[in-house]
């Protein structure tokens, strides 16, 4: 298409920190454009179906306990979705994770992941940690936030006691067991996509005003370890998606939205063919996306060959003089419309951040939405 109304760019992370509370969308989850939805409305995990109206949605990760789409108990343009907690040990300390994705077909079905190829390239040391899931017992991780080797992309490891079963608190009592003869391991080339939300320390950020996308963070509570729940902001992308928001790969985004930090997350999994393409609108008109236009649009759904839970992310900005037509940008052929780079602007962003997908929406239309994980990227 000649003369496209709009340009594309992947901007530096001094230009998007420039924009204040713009960088923040990138922060842990991307949101995925919904298309001829109609109006929103609460739904059960349990008790929706993917033929109903558009109001109305699936859960495709067993964990959704509950979710909103939209909510009247606070101002913010985003719903809720409430999860379900897993325990973990790192040194000694619990910690707690939510999980969403696998590279493994069965080991997402027996979990009620979303199944994801593309993410199998990270089952490297480089890429990912270690979990060691342990039969009737927490899982044991290699590292937790705060450390540079962080990341929610895990290689599990399937671990059962041919004894007696003691618990183990670190990865290298894991392997001390193994070694003496104890622990039956299980070294999969599985990757994980689970991120920790609480660990020995600290916990993910909540936002206690509820007006913005990116806001003092992207819980709406704190994690209840009690009841094994915790409560995410739910944001709407295209293509007819929603997702959230819980990890980044430089520490100036991640400390500007109020994320988590996972150096491990950066380059390589770009490089590694692991990640997909999200595109986040500068300009335009109001609207929910991170950079409070309109959403951002994913090249990809959920349980599509090419979905990642992991993203690389370009800026789109309308050119002077053209109006906006958000309708024609919430299709995935949109990004094949021909577009120039801002002058200056680097191709390619650095930084990658993480959300997730977790509900299935129908629409009338008959496009699908996805609430998701995902990973995107920022420059460095």
């Amino acid at each position: 298409m000649r003369g496209a109304p709009f340009t594309e760019g992947a901007f530096d992370r001094r230009r998007f920190l420039a924009r204040g509370a713009g960088v923040a969308l990138a922060a842990g989850s991307l949101p995925t454009l919904l298309a001829a939805c109609g109006d929103d409305d609460e739904g059960s995990a349990g008790e929706a179906t993917a033929t109903t109206s558009a109001a109305e949605g699936r859960a495709i990760v067993g964990d959704v306990i509950d979710f909103k789409l939209t909510s009247d108990d606070w101002a913010g343009p985003f719903g809720f979705v409430l999860l379900r907690l897993h325990e973990a040990r790192h040194d000694g300390e619990a910690a707690y994770f939510i999980q969403t994705d696998a590279s493994d077909e069965a080991f997402a079905k027996e979990r009620e992941l979303v199944y994801v190829p593309k993410i199998a390239p990270m089952a490297t040391e480089d890429m990912s940690g270690e979990i060691f899931l342990i039969d009737d017992q927490p899982a044991v991780v290699s590292s937790i936030p705060g450390r540079d080797d962080y990341t929610p992309a895990w290689r599990v490891r399937r671990a059962s006691w041919k004894g007696a079963a003691r618990e183990l608190g670190s990865v290298d009592e894991a392997r001390a067991a193994a070694k003496a003869g104890d622990l039956a391991v299980e070294d999969t080339e599985i990757v994980l996509n689970a991120a920790i939300v609480k660990w020995a320390g600290g916990e993910m950020a909540v936002d206690g005003k509820l007006t913005d996308y990116l806001g003092d963070g992207q819980l709406i509570e704190a994690p209840d370890t009690t009841k094994m729940q915790v409560r995410f902001k739910l944001h709407e992308c295209f293509p007819a998606s929603r997702y959230i928001v819980t990890d980044h790969s430089l520490a100036g985004p991640a400390k500007k939205t109020n994320t988590v930090l996972s150096p491990k997350l950066q380059d390589k999994p770009m490089k590694a063919e692991a990640t997909g393409r999200t595109n986040v609108f500068m300009n335009g008109f109001d609207g929910p996306g991170p950079m409070k236009q309109q959403p951002s649009v994913f090249d990809s759904n959920a349980r599509d060959p090419a979905w990642s839970p992991y993203w690389d992310h370009y800026a789109m900005q309308w050119k002077d003089g053209v109006r906006p037509a958000p309708a024609a940008l919430a299709v995935r052929g949109a990004g094949r419309a021909r577009r120039r780079r801002a002058a200056g602007v680097p191709r390619r962003s650095g930084h990658v951040s993480v959300s997730q997908r977790f509900i299935s929406l129908s629409s009338h239309s008959g496009v699908r939405q996805h609430l998701c994980q995902a990973t995107r990227r920022w420059n460095g």
